[in-house]
């Protein structure tokens, strides 16, 4: 039997799974929570499609949850801490998205998911909103370590974010945007989300040339020889100086840590982003994620540390 996320799990052990769910995948693997590393080795990963049945993504889940619990052995642990999208009731664990995971609204995800683990343990499952969850791991043992206020933004399919200060979400109060994310905030003619994203580039490389292309890839492989994927990578950069210069002023940012498929092409538009920023009196430090992934999965886990989880659950809420 799988424990409600709210209960509070046993602080002697140290050993939790953190589990990372997108819209196509699942990645999971044991964390050392007093350590703050992963045991490469019970890496587990499954693949689903989100507008599947919830019996094939709960399978899924369970999959390569079972998978890492197999690798993990005997180890003692502490629960399980999951990076997942919005809307959902954290402190509940129960999804409210209908945008995707349409087939999850209003399920309880421990007592769904939890039959389906072969595990002897009794697991709590913690729940965390899935860019707040890698901003957490940034914070602890990424980009962000040593700064007081970190900000994190994800670059993909969309625009993430979030808040943080020592190392705990900061999701409301003057010093943050709305619910202490970006995505949502009004940008020229519509919000963040549609300027800071996959979307944005194809629609207007094709705009601009008449191609249409698979993703924001070809065009960082193109970048060097082709003037217009080049010029969007600048604009890029001017678009997130002008858009993030307030909000980081406000909370004054130490470091903003860029995460995301499109943050490998920070070396593209890293010139033109921080000198607008400096230009508008923003000194922050630049940093791309080294941890990727890795981050939200240790952002997840940490959430089975007690101490950690009193103080972050107080803020869940609002999120």
């Amino acid at each position: 039997m799988v424990r409600s996320s709210h209960l509070v799990a046993n602080s002697i052990n140290m050993q939790a799974i953190g589990a990372d769910i997108g819209g196509t995948h699942i990645t999971c693997a044991t964390v050392n929570i007093e350590t703050g590393t992963i045991a490469m080795d019970t890496l587990a990963r499954a693949t689903y499609q989100h507008d599947a049945p919830a019996n094939t993504i709960l399978h899924a889940w369970a999959s390569a949850l079972n998978d890492t619990l197999s690798k993990t052995g005997s180890v003692q642990l502490s629960g399980i801490g999951f990076a997942i999208p919005g809307p959902f009731d954290y402190l509940g664990g129960i999804s409210n998205m209908q945008h995707k995971f349409k087939n999850l609204y209003g399920l309880h995800i421990p007592s769904a998911l939890g039959p389906l683990l072969q595990t002897g343990q009794n697991l709590p499952m913690r729940f965390i909103n899935d860019a707040t969850a890698f901003a957490i791991g940034e914070a602890w043992q990424g980009e962000g370590k040593g700064f007081r206020r970190v900000v994190v933004i994800t670059l993909g399919t969309g625009f993430g974010s979030a808040y943080i200060e020592d190392g705990l979400p900061v999701v409301s109060g003057d010093r943050v945007a709305k619910e202490g994310c970006l995505w949502h905030l009004p940008y020229k003619d519509s919000i963040a989300d549609d300027y800071f994203s996959t979307k944005w580039f194809l629609q207007e490389y094709e705009k601009q040339t008449g191609e249409r292309v698979d993703g924001v890839k070809t065009l960082l492989d193109r970048a060097g020889m082709d003037a217009a994927a080049k010029g969007l990578f600048i604009q890029l950069g001017r678009n997130l100086a002008e858009c993030l210069t307030p909000w980081l002023k406000k909370f004054d940012a130490e470091v903003l840590v860029i995460g995301g498929n499109i943050a490998h092409a920070l070396p593209l538009f890293e010139a033109v982003f921080h000198h607008d920023l400096e230009k508008q009196g923003v000194s922050v430090r630049l940093a791309p994620s080294k941890l990727e992934e890795h981050a939200a999965l240790l952002g997840g886990a940490r959430l089975l540390d007690d101490n950690f989880w009193e103080k972050a659950a107080a803020h869940l809420p609002k999120i």
